[in-house]
Order: C-alpha cells, then structure tokens, then sequence
C-alpha cells in the first residue's frame, strides 16, 4: 500500500491586535514553492473590520481572506506565538496549557482553537480537540483549515463518512482550499474504497498543483486500477 497519508492541516495565524486577517494563497507555486504543497503558516494583517468575512483574492493569485475581528491584547498574541513556537517543538502539553489561557481572553478567535485542536489531537486527547473544532466551525462555518483538521481527526477516529461530509461542505464554501482536497482524495482512496471521489480530488488538485510529482502518480494509479490506463 502506497504512504500517502501526509497531513495538510489547514494554516493557522497568530491573532491580531485589533483584527484578524487570515490570508490563504492555495497554489502551491505561490504558497510553497516546492513540489508538494505543504501546509503553510497564514499571512496575517491586523485590520479593522467588523465580524468574520470571506474575500476572494482581487490581484490574481488564487486565494481568499478571512477577517475575525477578536479584541486580543497584546499578552495574548504573544503567549499566541509562543505557542506556536512550542508546537513546532512538539511541546504539545505547554502549547495546551498556553492556548487555553488565549481563547479564555479572545474567546471569539478561531486560531487558537484550531491550534489547541492540533495540539490536544498530537497527544492523542481527540474529545477535547473535537470540541475546540466545532466551536471554530461555530465561529466561521466551513472554516477551511478547521475543516481539514476536523477531517483528520474524523478519519484517526473511523468516523469517515463524517470526515467526507466535513470536507465536502468546506469545498462547497472553498473549492480551493487545496489541502482539504488532497485529504478528501485520501479518504475516498484508502478508506472508503471509492476511487472515481478521490481520482476527481486528485486531478483537481493537481490541475492546481502541476509541480506534484507524487500526486501524479497517484493519479496514475487510479487510473490504472479504475481501467483507464495510464
């Protein structure tokens, strides 16, 4: 069986002073500019909007914005990074402990809920990573990188039926949100045995992502057992 679980949470930001801007750049060209599209910490530009807000990218990039308009102080965006910082330590249990101490000051940002989410779901603690997902979701519905991270966690769970309703209501709202599309490509491959799904995430994402070596030839070998060829 080939390895091709390799996780593609959605990115998550520090939070603003005064607002939250969450900016996704989704081509791997512009996001990564590797050969696989990796997930990448979200651009983020304090601004004064009022409540969440979705934006799709004027400029041509491929991309949307989302604006959260928290009240966090100045200690909470630091003890944010900070976090941050720990978690790509692999200090989940400190991360935990700091992030909670964030959403209990600026309770109505979804990044420290999606992060805490992460963090709680590396130590194998899935309840209360699921919970911190379903409030980011309350928060901004379809959320794309809440959405990725509810996915996996529905898929380590066996949950799958519900991980491919997460994904397929995130990529009604966010068609491009790339990572979400890979992993919806997984679950229909290896886990719900249905190859036509994950053939048509994959040729999307690769249509998005050209420079994806792997996934063409996943895509390939779908073909191949779907009776296509190659």
């Amino acid at each position: 069986m080939r390895i091709i679980d390799k996780r593609l949470s959605g990115a998550r930001t520090p939070a603003g002073c005064a607002a939250l801007l969450m900016l996704f750049l989704l081509l791997a060209g512009c996001a990564s500019g590797g050969k696989k599209v990796k997930q990448e910490p979200v651009e983020q530009v304090p601004t004064a909007v009022e409540g969440p807000a979705v934006t799709r990218l004027q400029d041509g990039r491929e991309g949307f914005v989302i604006r959260e308009t928290p009240s966090l102080d100045a200690e909470s965006r630091r003890d944010f990074d900070r976090a941050v910082a720990m978690m790509k330590e692999r200090k989940f249990e400190e991360a935990v402990e700091l992030l909670e101490k964030v959403i209990e000051s600026t309770p109505e940002v979804t990044a420290p809920y999606i992060n805490i989410a992460m963090a709680y779901a590396a130590i194998d603690r899935l309840e209360p990573a699921e919970q911190h997902l379903k409030t980011a979701l309350r928060l901004v519905p379809e959320h794309p990188a809440a959405s990725n991270e509810y996915g996996l966690l529905l898929r380590k769970s066996g949950r799958f039926a519900e991980a491919r309703e997460i994904y397929e209501k995130a990529l009604a709202r966010f068609p491009e949100y790339l990572p979400a599309r890979r992993n919806l490509g997984i679950l229909c491959d290896l886990y719900l045995n249905d190859p036509a799904c994950a053939l048509e995430q994959y040729e999307i994402f690769s249509e998005a992502a050209s420079e994806d070596e792997q996934m063409k030839l996943w895509i390939a070998d779908l073909r191949m057992r779907l009776g296509g060829g190659g």
